[in-house]
């Protein structure tokens, strides 16, 4: 978590903009999917991971859910390892990321109906609006 968000004075909206910076840098390098790692014998017979010896490994895959719902994945060459496990990391954040976004929108969504129905609320103590119902049960008002 960046240091900016910890920061309890920080605006709502400015919050927003630091979220959505930190969404923008996630997203460019995010992989979706789950590692695992594997160990394995090899096809040599007198090699000793068949007997009691340490298996050849670790081989890294990543699994992930395809477009038809079925579970498929890759092999992550040795060369790249450390970056697909950032980047997926990098997936995770970037949930944490929109949710947190979300919440935020949320809060500003009710903060802005608040308002509207406060407005509304003093402009028909004032008498400025007068209340018509259309139908029973829904009410439209006029200022």
């Amino acid at each position: 978590m960046s240091e900016r968000m910890k920061e309890p004075n920080q605006k709502p909206e400015q919050q927003r903009e630091q979220l959505l910076r930190e969404i923008e840098q996630l997203a460019r390098r995010a992989l979706f999917g789950s590692i695992s790692e594997t160990y394995r014998t090899c096809g040599t017979p007198g090699c000793g991971c068949h007997r009691n010896g340490p298996k050849h490994g670790p081989h890294l895959y990543v699994s992930y859910r395809g477009d038809q719902g079925k579970t498929t994945g890759y092999y992550v060459p040795k060369a790249i390892q450390a970056e697909v496990r950032a980047s997926i990391e990098a997936w995770g954040q970037l949930q944490d990321r929109l949710r947190r976004l979300a919440r935020l929108n949320m809060e500003r969504l009710t903060a802005t109906t608040r308002r509207k129905s406060t407005l509304l609320q003093q402009a028909l103590a004032k008498g400025c609006c007068k209340s018509s119902a259309d139908s029973p049960g829904n009410s439209k008002y006029l200022c």
